[in-house]
């Protein structure tokens, strides 16, 4: 994982986002959201289509989707660039040049930006919190990738909390994404090679989407019951440590802190998101659960030295 990490590293130094989403990965996710793309335009604005999956699924299914109109940016550091359409109704895809470089800011993208209905990308990891911003500025609909940690970045966990933001529905496996050929992976274990292509796995990234699907409002079954062993205290939180999400107790009134995995199988109606134990989360509800001012953010188990990794404090809706 530490290899993994620093891949991702060296890539937000270098601004060297240039990760290209595997068909196979695209395949899983964006057929659960068939009934939103009808009659919709479509903008891939982080995307080269010479090499983007993304741009070549939804060119392959725009009869099958009923798009209405497909577009895509092609990002060039420091020169102008273009952008393909497809458009309902023409045969022929149109490549029109942009006077500017195709970055997602840029004026012109950001004007086709307000034309759009729905983003589909892979957006700079680097860049994450600002693509984001844009997107519920312009209150778009979305479907993206993200590292899983963004989760408990303060501004993303606040759209989370608020239910303006949750994860899609394919978060399971390694994710492989196709990379530059110069591009230096440090750890043999997290790179292959497929037809003379170099990919890596940059860790644990998931879906993210502001589009409704089933998934969203499924529950979670829920099969044990609290008991003080099992279930310890935070010394500095009040509230109960649950390793794992499966192990939510179902009887359990008060706040639990849970690992950010969590959030894979979160449903609004089963679940009362409160805050967070990582990012200066000081939310009122947050600093009411607090009771060691020294160690204001993992959790502490029993006096360990150590922290527990980031946790979403949560409640179970219902409980008596």
């Amino acid at each position: 994982m530490k290899g993994s990490n620093q891949n991702l590293i060296n890539a937000n130094k270098a601004k060297k986002d240039e990760f290209y989403t595997s068909l196979t990965d695209i395949e899983k996710e964006l057929p659960h959201y068939k009934e939103h793309f009808k009659g919709k335009i479509v903008f891939c604005n982080c995307d080269d289509p010479t090499e983007s999956n993304f741009w070549q699924y939804l060119k392959l299914k725009f009869r099958f989707l009923g798009l209405k109109k497909l577009v895509a940016t092609h990002f060039e550091e420091n020169e102008p660039s273009y952008k393909l359409e497809m458009v309902q109704g023409e045969s022929e895809t149109i490549r029109t040049p942009l006077k500017q470089n195709g970055d997602f800011r840029s004026l012109e993208c950001v004007e086709i930006l307000k034309e759009s209905d729905v983003i589909v990308t892979n957006p700079p990891f680097s860049l994450f919190r600002e693509y984001v911003a844009q997107l519920i500025e312009y209150d778009k609909k979305f479907i993206i990738l993200g590292n899983q940690n963004a989760i408990t970045y303060k501004e993303i966990f606040e759209l989370i909390k608020k239910n303006k933001i949750w994860l899609g529905v394919d978060n399971y496996g390694t994710k492989w994404f196709q990379v530059p050929d110069d591009y230096n992976i440090t750890t043999e274990s997290r790179k292959k090679i497929e037809d003379g292509k170099k990919f890596f796995s940059m860790g644990n990234v998931v879906w993210f989407t502001n589009l409704d699907v089933s998934k969203y409002h499924k529950n979670l079954i829920l099969y044990k019951k609290y008991n003080e062993s099992e279930y310890p205290k935070y010394d500095n939180y009040n509230a109960i440590n649950v390793d794992k999400t499966g192990d939510i107790p179902a009887d359990y009134e008060g706040v639990m802190g849970v690992p950010i995995t969590f959030m894979d199988k979160y449903n609004p109606d089963q679940f009362k998101i409160i805050g967070q134990t990582h990012s200066g989360d000081k939310s009122p509800e947050v600093e009411l659960l607090r009771t060691d001012p020294k160690h204001r953010n993992g959790g502490i188990v029993h006096g360990e030295s150590k922290e527990k990794y980031a946790r979403i404090l949560i409640k179970v809706i219902g409980v008596i």
